[in-house]
């Protein structure tokens, strides 16, 4: 590509030649000044913004200007020396001031591409920024506020567009024993293996968050409730059967409480009935699944009552 480029230029520098030196000769009869012609190939210098090619094409100019006075304008046309002198001025001049424009042209360039890098250098700063205020600084999920607002557009398009959803609060068992047995730090180590565990367990389009203290909250997406299940479910299991050296060997489990909405449910019912099913998964033992009852089964529960 390099060479296709210098043989590109090689080419324009040839054309701008050959045009300027032929008009040159057509018109140097007829016509004072035509020595002016032969500075169009020093502006090939401005459409690359090349100075060395500005440097060569002057000297060039300037060098070959001077065969042609001394071997055909002094000669044939008895132009006097004043006339070449000033005409080689001009040459100088005219590459000075092209040489200023390249400089400037360049100076513009840096600078525009300065401005580009801190923009750059701004928009990254702004994004880990972004991240560091939604991304919990010990587990490195979601933390609490950036969750409910992620749950506040989700449960607008469960209203909206019929989006299925699913909302599942994990809680750790017996977590301040290991806290007061083992020490803080080995209880920030569960915390961050259940973290990762459950952030590398959920699918993409699903949603985990450290709710508060040792307890998780994950939003399903699109998933039917019995696949919601499924995925905690597995999830409990994966988490009862991991290792824990450093807190005696004992397994780390958890309780967790599923919730499917329903169209008209609300945000604040919703996550009360979550709530109530993490309650009874830790009365009855801890280490399991409870499932929300659905309205239909309240109602029918109700009716029995």
């Amino acid at each position: 590509m390099r060479t296709r480029r210098q043989y590109h230029k090689q080419v324009v520098v040839g054309c701008g030649y050959i045009f300027s030196y032929l008009m040159y000769f057509l018109i140097e009869p007829f016509v004072d000044g035509a020595q002016m012609l032969l500075m169009m190939p020093i502006m090939i210098s401005l459409v690359y913004f090349d100075r060395k090619l500005l440097y060569s094409l002057g000297f060039f100019s300037v060098v070959f200007y001077a065969g042609i006075y001394f071997g055909l304008e002094r000669v044939v046309l008895h132009k006097p020396l004043l006339e070449f002198l000033l005409v080689e001025c001009v040459f100088i001049v005219f590459v000075m001031m092209t040489q200023a424009v390249i400089i400037r042209a360049q100076e513009a360039q840096e600078h525009l591409e300065q401005l580009t890098k801190s923009e750059q250098g701004l928009m990254v700063e702004r994004a880990i920024s972004d991240k560091l205020l939604k991304i919990d600084a010990l587990t490195g999920l979601y933390n609490h506020k950036t969750f409910h607002e992620y749950l506040d557009l989700l449960l607008e398009q469960c209203e909206s567009n019929g989006l299925r959803l699913q909302l599942a609060l994990l809680d750790i068992d017996n977590f301040k024993r290991v806290n007061d047995t083992y020490g803080h730090w080995v209880g920030d180590l569960v915390l961050k293996e259940v973290a990762a565990k459950l952030g590398g367990m959920i699918g993409l389009n699903d949603f985990a968050a450290r709710y508060g203290g040792e307890e998780f909250a994950i939003i399903f997406t699109d998933k039917s409730l019995s696949e919601a299940y499924s995925y905690i479910e597995e999830l409990r299991m994966s988490l009862a059967s991991m290792g824990h050296p450093y807190a005696g060997g004992k397994p780390i489990t958890v309780s967790v409480g599923l919730c499917n909405y329903e169209w008209g449910l609300g945000k604040e019912l919703m996550f009360r009935k979550t709530d109530d099913a993490l309650y009874k998964a830790k009365k009855e033992g801890k280490n399991t699944v409870i499932t929300a009852l659905t309205s239909q089964e309240e109602e029918y529960l109700l009716n029995i009552v």
